[in-house]
């Protein structure tokens, strides 16, 4: 490894955690003139996170498309990630509107393909050198802001001097830790489980939510005829649910309506699974660091959106301090740009999903869309763009939608077959 000739610095940026949201931003910046160190704890190149939804949210698909990762996604077996979401009112299905485009979509696919082919590419990418074996110990500090970071490896102690530190390192980020950035936490009184099973068929083919209020379950088709199915009941329900964990798996997912044929599946994994998963969210910037996907925000696993984030949150950190990077600017004042960006788009998504983590029936808001939404098609298309998270908290509940919701619903209940009156009524 060369050092650079920008005076003091072994790199330009040094990013922790060579997964999904590190990966992406080596690539990204490396692109844009950056020379960066990718540190990945782990030895093995084959790493990946077990614990996930395996979900990529459309939202993320231009960032997959600037990586060049959808013709090798597409090749790996990825599955498009069409859905369906059950409701009291009836299952909500969105389809393309005649003669219109498609849905928009992204991917499901295993982490145990997606890391690998990824860091893969980061490996590849001139300039990023990918370090294996790296964990950070500790930060570099000069002047009230971080120049580096100090690592073990498997040589010994090494210290690394950068002029950014990324802590792409998951929700209990070292890099936030060691840089005093606080997180604010948001209790989800939910707990899940999931296993994968081969031959599980899906009615449609697609992926398939619940939503049991206040218990949820989704499945996810995903590469190599695997589904992820997950179930993630009240927490009230957790000391019977643990007495017999395979038993009070299968029979909640027996019970779902239009439930997968579990029994006759074959479980090509352990149920695996957290009974206490936190909701959380950090400043995803301090002098001279920046955090980006679950170090920054953590989002409640039901509705499958980190993946989505933390692709959008390492393009938006390359775009906005790329050129400071390598010297070429004010980086603290690149620093606020990115922090601004990822409030901006990310604060009303994690508000509502931190309510929702209560584990609380529905709102009479969100009674009136998604009963809206299961007898309309275009209100149905509008859940779904939300639900790729292609549109914020403002826009899915705006007062136009609101009124078409409203309407629907009365149309609804002067259209519906009245009973019959039973004897003596």
């Amino acid at each position: 490894m060369t050092k650079p000739e920008s005076a003091g610095y072994d790199y330009d940026v040094v990013i922790s955690g060579a997964s999904l949201a590190g990966s992406a931003a080596a690539i990204l910046l490396a692109r844009r003139g950056v020379r960066v160190a990718l540190l990945e704890r782990r030895s093995d190149p084959e790493a990946y996170k077990v614990l996930c939804t395996h979900s990529i949210t459309a939202n993320a698909y231009p960032v997959l498309d600037e990586l060049g990762l959808v013709p090798a996604l597409e090749k790996a077996g990825a599955v498009r990630n069409e859905a369906r979401w059950y409701t009291r009112w009836g299952w909500i299905e969105p389809k393309a509107a005649p003669a219109g485009p498609e849905l928009p979509h992204a991917y499901n696919i295993r982490r145990s393909t997606l890391d690998p082919l990824i860091r893969s590419r980061a490996a590849r990418t001139p300039g990023v050198d990918l370090l294996l074996g790296h964990q950070v110990t500790g930060l570099v500090g000069e002047a009230g802001r971080t120049v580096g970071v100090r690592v073990s490896t498997p040589q010994g102690e090494r210290e690394i001097r950068a002029r950014l530190v990324v802590g792409a390192d998951g929700k209990d980020s070292a890099v936030a830790k060691f840089a005093g950035v606080p997180a604010r936490q948001y209790e989800n009184t939910r707990f899940g489980y999931l296993a994968h099973f081969r031959n599980l068929p899906l009615h449609g083919g697609i992926g398939q939510t619940w939503f049991l209020e206040p218990d949820m379950a989704y499945a996810f088709p995903n590469d190599d005829g695997v589904t992820v199915l997950a179930v993630l009941p009240d927490k009230k329900r957790l000391p019977a649910f643990r007495e017999d964990l395979e038993g009070s798996f299968f029979a909640f997912v027996r019970a779902l309506p239009e439930a997968p044929p579990i029994d006759s599946a074959e479980r090509v994994s352990k149920i695996i699974g957290t009974v206490d998963y936190p909701l959380h969210s950090r400043k995803p910037t301090a002098p001279g660091v920046a955090l980006i996907g679950d170090a920054a925000l953590t989002g409640d696993p039901l509705w499958g959106v980190g993946c989505g984030w933390a692709l959008e949150s390492a393009r938006w950190l390359a775009d906005a301090v790329a050129p400071a990077a390598t010297g070429r600017g004010d980086l603290d004042r690149s620093l606020v740009v990115y922090a601004r960006r990822h409030q901006r788009r990310l604060r009303g998504h994690q508000s509502l999903a931190a309510d929702f983590a209560k584990a609380r029936p529905f709102n009479p808001v969100e009674r009136l869309v998604f009963s809206a939404a299961a007898r309309d098609e275009a209100l149905a298309r509008h859940m779904h763009l939300f639900g790729q998270r292609l549109i914020g908290p403002v826009r899915f509940l705006n007062p136009l939608t609101l009124a078409k919701a409203s309407a629907v619903n009365i149309r609804h209940r002067r259209t519906a077959v009245p009973r019959s009156p039973g004897p003596g009524r």
